[in-house]
C-alpha cells in the first residue's frame, strides 16, 4: 500500500469517507466504501468477495490529503440539489459537499436548497438541465416521484448521482450511481445493542418503546423504522407502543414526545429517536415532565436511542443521556468528487456504494454486536473522540 493509501486508512478515516472499490473492475453492482464499525464478516471472508483494494482514482496524485479529487482540466460544472437545513447532520453534509466542489479544486458548483419540498427539487433539476451542467447530485427528500425529472436529465445526457437517501424508480438507469448508508443496518445495530444490553443486565420485563420517526417516506426513516419493527416482532417482551414522525427536527421531536408522555406515561422504557435533533426535543420533553433519563429502566429511567452521532449528540452520549448513538456520516464531499472523477475518466463505476458507520456509547456493558454473521464494534465514547470530529 502506498503512502497516500496509508494516510487515507489512518485513524483520521473515522472522520471522513474514502473511495474503496467504487470505480475500477468488479463483477458486483454494489461496493462497500468504508466500514469502521465492522470487525469481521464471516460470509464475505469465506466467499472472498470483500474487496477493499484501492483503485486508480484513489491512488491518483490528484487526490488531496482529505480525499478530494482535484480537477486540473477545464472546470466541471455540478448542480447540487439539497433537501434543506433541517438538522445538524444536514448542515454538515451540505458543508462537506460545498467545501469539496470549489473553484480552487476545479469545479463550478450550483447549489440549490429545496427547503424541504420535493417540488423545489424538481425545479432545481430542470434548471440544472437548462444550465447544461456536467453532473447533477441529488439528495432526495423522499424515495418516490422521481421518474419524470430523472428521465429529463437522462434525455439531456446528464449523469445523476444520488447521495444519502434513495430514489424508488421503475428504471434504475435513470440515475448513474447511488452513494449512501444502509439505514436498515443502522437501525438493526441500534436494536442489537439494546438486545445485548437487556440480556447482559438480565432485564426480561416488557419493554415499552416509542419510535419518533424521521420524515415519512425518507430512506433513513424507512430503514430505521423497519429495523425496529422487525426487532420488536422478534422479541416477545418488546412492545412498540407508538410510532409518529418527528420530521428529523428538534421541535417536532419534542411535540411528539409530549404527546406520547400524555398517552403512555410510565409505560415508556425506551425512546427510539431516528436522529439526534429529534432526541434533543424528546429529552427536553421528558425532563420537563419530571422523567429521569438513563439506562436503569428497571427503576423507572427512560432510555434514549439515537442516530447521526453529531457533536452534540455524542456529548449527550458521553454524559449518559443518550444510551447509544449510531453514526450516519455526512461527509460526502470527497467521495462525490472521486465519483465524478470516475465518470469523467470513463472508469467503471459501481451502481451502489454503501458507507457503513460506527456506533457510540458511554456504557461499557456492550462492546460489540452480532448481525447476520457480522460482528460490529461499539466504540466507547470519550471527549478526545468528540474533540477530533469535524461535525
Amino acid at each position: 500500500m502506498n503512502k497516500k493509501a496509508g494516510r487515507l486508512l489512518s485513524i483520521i478515516s473515522i472522520l471522513s469517507i474514502q473511495l474503496v472499490s467504487i470505480c475500477g473492475c468488479g463483477d458486483s453492482g454494489t461496493s462497500i466504501l468504508q466500514d469502521y464499525g465492522l470487525l469481521n464478516n464471516d460470509a464475505e471472508t469465506q466467499a472472498g468477495t470483500f474487496d477493499t483494494s484501492f483503485n486508480d482514482i484513489a491512488d491518483s496524485e490528484s487526490l488531496s490529503e482529505d480525499g478530494i479529487y482535484i480537477n486540473t482540466g477545464d472546470a466541471i460544472t455540478v448542480g447540487f440539489s439539497q433537501i434543506g437545513a433541517e438538522s445538524d447532520w444536514r448542515l454538515a453534509c451540505t458543508n462537506s459537499i460545498v467545501s469539496a466542489f470549489t473553484a480552487e479544486n476545479g469545479y463550478n458548483l450550483i447549489y440549490d436548497d429545496a427547503q424541504q419540498k420535493q417540488e423545489n427539487q424538481f425545479k432545481a433539476i430542470r434548471e440544472f438541465i437548462d444550465q447544461d451542467v456536467d453532473y447533477i447530485i441529488l439528495d432526495p427528500i423522499v424515495e418516490t416521484g422521481w421518474d419524470g425529472a430523472l428521465l429529463e436529465a437522462k434525455e439531456a445526457g446528464i449523469p445523476v448521482i444520488i447521495v444519502d437517501r434513495r430514489v424508488s424508480v421503475e428504471d434504475d438507469s435513470l440515475y448513474t450511481a447511488w452513494i449512501g448508508a444502509d439505514f436498515y443496518l443502522e437501525g438493526a445495530r441500534a436494536c442489537a445493542w439494546l438486545d445485548a444490553y437487556l440480556n447482559k443486565k438480565g432485564i426480561d420485563k416488557e419493554i415499552g418503546i416509542i419510535d419518533i420517526q424521521g420524515t415519512l417516506g425518507a430512506s433513513a426513516q424507512i430503514g430505521r423504522s423497519n429495523a425496529l419493527k422487525d426487532a420488536v416482532e422478534a422479541h416477545e417482551n418488546w412492545n412498540l407502543l407508538a410510532a409518529e414522525s418527528g420530521d428529523f427536527v428538534k421541535a417536532k421531536g419534542r411535540e411528539v414526545m409530549e404527546s406520547m408522555i400524555k398517552e403512555y406515561g410510565y409505560k415508556i422504557d425506551v425512546v427510539y429517536c431516528e436522529n439526534d435533533n429529534e432526541a434533543y426535543g424528546a429529552i427536553e420533553a421528558l425532563k420537563d415532565a419530571g422523567y429521569k433519563i438513563g439506562n436503569d429502566i428497571n427503576n423507572g429511567e427512560v432510555m434514549i436511542i439515537s442516530f447521526d452521532s453529531t457533536r452534540e449528540g455524542l456529548e449527550l452520549t458521553l454524559d449518559g443521556t443518550i444510551a447509544v448513538d449510531t453514526e450516519c456520516n455526512p461527509l460526502y464531499g470527497p467521495i462525490l468528487t472521486q465519483t465524478i472523477a470516475c465518470l469523467h475518466n470513463n472508469a467503471y463505476l459501481q451502481k451502489e456504494s454503501y458507507v457503513l458507520e460506527s456506533q457510540f456509547s458511554a456504557d461499557r456493558t456492550v462492546y460489540s454486536t452480532r448481525i447476520d454473521g457480522n460482528t460490529y464494534k461499539v466504540t466507547i465514547i470519550s471527549q478526545d473522540i468528540i474533540d477530533e470530529r469535524v461535525y
